[in-house]
């Protein structure tokens, strides 16, 4: 099995003298994507304390490498994150930790039929951060109105997430509908990151949305903002 890297920022101390102590707990992020999802996670670890997520909590996102890097199925991201809790890649204690794996919907519109199945399986060992059509919707969300603006008034096409524009230039509905609210290619530009300073302004937009991944089949859907949410209110207790 291919090495897997960590990312995080729990033992970058501010002076010297900061007593290191071992986090009370430690919320692992497997993400299907490679960059898009890799930049924000890792803003979102290196803002930390701009968030005043407890001290005693560890975030880490895990980048799959080599045979894996590609590896996007569900029920196989599902499988490899139980993997690293098995095989020592991680320090992982299943009394205190937590590991977040996060995927796209779409394909279960168009390809799989056993949704609820996959969700049942992940959520025996995991949380599952799920957006739908996919982790481009969960972005718009940083935008302050973007729900009532872009994305309520714009929901079948949103849901249906068809190909638009040809050539180099074909994309997702809604990554298309992203880029022109951002300027930013989402797979290629990692300023995509620095969208993670307003990740409270996606937390609280995400609620108008459905945010239950049991019933998100043919529904906008995300998650990913409820997940963070509950990490920052976190008191180790």
């Amino acid at each position: 099995m291919a090495p897997i890297r960590s990312y995080t920022n729990w033992n970058v101390r501010s002076t010297d003298n900061d007593a290191q102590i071992e986090p009370y707990r430690h919320y692992y992020f497997i993400c299907e994507g490679r960059n898009t999802e890799k930049w924000y996670f890792e803003k979102l670890i290196d803002i930390r304390k701009e968030l005043s997520i407890h001290s005693d909590i560890e975030l880490v996102y895990l980048e799959k490498t080599d045979e894996d890097e590609n590896l996007s199925n569900p029920t196989q991201l599902i499988d490899f994150a139980d993997q690293q809790k098995r095989n020592g890649a991680i320090a992982f204690d299943h009394k205190f930790d937590k590991m977040i794996v996060v995927f796209d919907a779409d394909v279960f519109e168009s390809i799989y039929t056993d949704y609820n199945e996959v969700i049942a399986k992940g959520l025996q060992k995991n949380l599952l951060g799920v957006t739908n059509p996919s982790f481009e919707l969960f972005l718009l969300l940083h935008y302050p109105n973007s729900v009532d603006e872009l994305i309520l008034t714009d929901q079948v096409n949103i849901i249906a997430n068809n190909w638009v524009g040809n050539g180099q230039n074909r994309r997702r509905y809604i990554e298309n509908l992203f880029r022109k609210k951002s300027g930013m290619r989402p797979k290629s530009n990692s300023a995509i990151g620095e969208l993670a300073h307003d990740v409270l302004i996606a937390i609280e937009q995400e609620k108008k949305l459905n945010n239950d991944i049991s019933i998100c089949k043919g529904t906008i859907t995300s998650n990913i903002g409820c997940i963070i949410e509950s990490i920052i209110r976190d008191q180790c207790n």
